[in-house]
């Protein structure tokens, strides 16, 4: 069994990805600035309220895996914002916001738990189809959807930098998946796939995908809206 940070973990497939990795007998750190009352009560889930741009947040994470668990085996950067603006609209405060999750948090969250990784574990960042090269853009999603390319190209520079030291950084370029974030940049829009159903995929991948792929972005995406 597994040692899983995740985090987003509060809502949407970040919980569901959390729930199903508990269920299967993994120990999993759930972290999010909001903890659901089901996660708390879940069994193999420690809960950490946790804003992953705060750095004095983050020792709290460094603290307990010191004292609870010694080593990380796999880490889920699921946590995202997003803004819905025309980007003469948006501020460069709301760019910088952004960034300070989907960017700027992961680097963090990285460093801190670096140390605690060993030969074999898993770094899973979770990007987007919008932030993938040449893939079809969508107006008012320029600051999510830079962040989300900027997230891709950190995830390959550090699988070249730990590559020596057997820890593998892959990302998931997702499609549409029906979340409330989904509904948030395109409302109305129905997705084909649940949260439930990408979840599974998440956990699968990173229980196994490092056995395949390191460097390496998968766009997993039926369809894009």
């Amino acid at each position: 069994m597994k040692n899983i940070i995740i985090t987003g973990a509060g809502r949407g497939i970040g919980h569901e990805v959390a729930m199903q990795l508990a269920a299967a007998g993994h120990q999993v750190l759930a972290i999010s600035r909001n903890i659901p009352q089901d996660l708390i009560s879940a069994e193999n889930i420690t809960c950490l309220s946790v804003d992953i741009t705060q750095e004095s947040d983050l020792k709290r994470v460094s603290d307990f895996i010191s004292t609870a668990w010694k080593q990380v085996d796999a880490v889920i950067h699921n946590a995202g914002a997003l803004i819905l603006k025309p980007f003469a609209e948006t501020s460069v405060q709301e760019f910088t916001d952004i960034y300070k999750v989907n960017v700027f948090g992961v680097v963090a969250l990285t460093k801190v738990v670096l140390p605690f990784l060993v030969k074999g574990s898993h770094v899973v960042s979770i990007s987007s189809m919008g932030g993938i090269q040449g893939s079809v853009k969508f107006a008012g999603l320029s600051a999510y959807s830079s962040s989300k390319g900027a997230l891709i190209t950190l995830s390959e520079l550090l699988a070249e930098e730990y590559r020596e030291q057997g820890i593998a950084f892959n990302v998931l370029a997702l499609g549409s998946v029906q979340t409330e974030m989904l509904a948030k940049a395109f409302p109305g829009f129905e997705a084909p796939l649940s949260a439930s159903k990408m979840a599974e995929y998440i956990s699968n991948f990173t229980l196994t995908g490092n056995e395949f792929y390191n460097g390496k972005v998968l766009e997993v995406s039926s369809t894009t809206p």
